[in-house]
């Protein structure tokens, strides 16, 4: 489980980028461009990838060689970058999007407009379904299913907070809300646009505002809770 005192430090104390792509018509100096920006192309169009005020000031140094420029800028003084996806065996959408210091463990599904909070961990092929939002140092077993829309609630913020749990083969269906402190245990159903706001025992389906228990799991069809492991898997 991540600290939320050693998160809030990171953050604190990362120096803050606003990450930056610009086309750049004209000619530029390879000795204007500092360490930590990308320059590419060929005399008369370049490509830079850096921090805004890095190149700014590469286009400022060579104001009289430069004939037209347009950035596109992906965030502004952002404190953490995005996870890097390359090496994680998992599939991860295009729209998601996923913070530093997040583990995704094999063969998750992460679908598009998902997003995940620094600190946060999602175990095997579990699946956090379109535009749902897990908050940060949240804890996700197994085989769950997050449904579209869901809100897990983050806390680093205070950081004496107690983070969700979200045990293994648990569904939590769309656009549910789970309250921090709270733990779902392992194979209980959330029903569609609850509210838990206190711990849910293993085995039971709860549905309502305020969730309250409405059935043990062994009545619930087994096709109303059936995790598709063919949509797993990379």
């Amino acid at each position: 489980m991540s600290d939320a005192e050693e998160l809030i430090r990171l953050i604190k104390e990362s120096k803050k980028k606003t990450p930056t792509k610009a086309w750049i018509s004209g000619s530029i100096s390879p000795d204007t461009v500092p360490e930590g920006v990308k320059l590419f192309g060929v005399d008369g169009f370049f490509f830079l990838v850096g921090d805004y005020e890095a190149i700014q000031g590469v286009i400022k140094d060579n104001k009289n060689r430069v004939e037209d420029y347009w950035f596109e800028i992906s965030a502004r003084n952002s404190a953490l970058p995005l996870l890097d996806y390359k090496d994680i065996p998992a599939r991860i959408e295009p729209g998601a999007i996923i913070r530093g210091k997040v583990k995704i463990g094999r063969n998750c599904v992460i679908m598009m407009g998902a997003v995940i909070n620094v600190g946060a961990e999602i175990g095997e092929e579990t699946m956090i379904d379109m535009n749902a939002v897990i908050g940060g140092r949240v804890i996700i077993g197994k085989k769950v299913h997050v449904g579209a829309g869901a809100v897990i609630a983050g806390v680093i913020e205070p950081p004496s907070a107690t983070p969700v749990v979200i045990e293994d083969g648990v569904l939590i269906g769309a656009n549910a809300v789970v309250l921090e402190g709270v733990r779902v245990g392992k194979g209980s159903v959330v029903g569609a646009g609850a509210v838990v706001v206190k711990d849910v025992p293993s085995g039971v389906v709860v549905a309502g505002v305020p969730a309250k228990v409405v059935k043990q799991i062994g009545s619930l069809k087994e096709e109303k809770r059936k995790i598709v492991d063919d949509l797993r898997g990379v």
